[in-house]
């Protein structure tokens, strides 16, 4: 005999244990630039333009790309 579980698992329990599966390959969230209008990620610095909240945080044009 195979095992079996003693109790059935409640709809709150098995609906949390989907959502979490689920959210890990979720894309991650973009929004517009509104400096140059280019999509960046929440909470960083935009690529095309360096700004971050108003303020110019680095110049994109002399930044160094890594090489993997």
């Amino acid at each position: 005999m195979g095992a079996v579980p003693k109790k059935k698992p409640s709809k709150t329990r098995a609906r949390h244990r989907h959502t979490a599966w689920s959210n890990k390959f979720s894309l991650p969230h973009l929004q517009k630039c509104p400096n140059c209008g280019e999509l960046k990620r929440l909470h960083r610095v935009c690529l095309a333009c360096g700004m971050y909240n108003g303020m110019k945080v680095i110049d994109p044009k002399t930044m160094v790309k890594k090489v993997s």
